[in-house]
């Protein structure tokens, strides 16, 4: 089933190798509610995880990935652990992860889950529009959840020459931005399409 997925993927002209090789390797069907059936841990939909909070399509978490342009050893902050799958992802495709959750039910939980699949990423209970400043600054910044705005401190968090991938927009449509930082600290921006995510977060909400 997990080879079926990325080949579904593939023939959506998702054609980023090395996401579609890390997706290969990371069990989906565990990082589901236990009740669920297992042949739809391999579908491509969003799934209610607890919390109000859902497991993305796995076409987003493709093209989500590959918009990171990722390389081995580089330091990824990643907004909304979620279930933990994207989280995975990350680290199966060599990168250092850095995650923040705001529902304590779900830090709990997908902690002990990585934990237990030897997945090594660190993991803190916070407020993502704050970003993890004493860990700054970061190669990439991954935003799984609609945020009405790009957090300043996303952008300050980010190295010269690093990328925030973050959706913005309303509660039901936001539009992917890629933002790059350059050398000298100025931002490019760009839109690459719409998607529909939870909101994002912060400690009013």
């Amino acid at each position: 089933m997990r080879k079926r997925m990325v080949e579904d993927l593939r023939e959506r002209k998702i054609t980023d190798d090395l996401t579609l090789l890390a997706m290969g390797a990371v069990p989906r069907h565990l990082f589901f509610p236990d009740k669920v059936f297992l042949e739809k841990a391999y579908e491509d939909i969003a799934f209610q995880i607890g919390a109000g909070q859902t497991i993305s399509h796995p076409s987003t978490v493709a093209i989500q990935t590959g918009l990171l342009q990722l390389k081995k050893g580089m330091r990824v902050l990643e907004i909304g652990t979620g279930s933990g799958y994207q989280t995975a992802v990350l680290l199966e495709l060599g990168t250092k992860v850095f995650s923040i959750e705001r529902q304590h039910e779900l830090f709990v939980k997908t902690k002990a889950l990585l934990d237990k699949l030897k997945y090594p990423a660190r993991l803190s209970f916070g407020d993502g529009y704050l970003g993890w400043p004493g860990y700054a600054p970061f190669d990439r910044i991954l935003v799984t959840a609609g945020a009405p705005e790009i957090p300043k401190a996303l952008l300050e968090q980010l190295t010269p020459g690093g990328r925030l991938v973050i959706p913005v927009g309303g509660e039901s449509k936001q539009s992917m931005v890629v933002i790059d930082k350059g050398e000298d600290g100025s931002f490019t921006q760009d839109i690459r399409g719409e998607f529909s995510f939870v909101p994002l977060l912060n400690d009013r909400n």
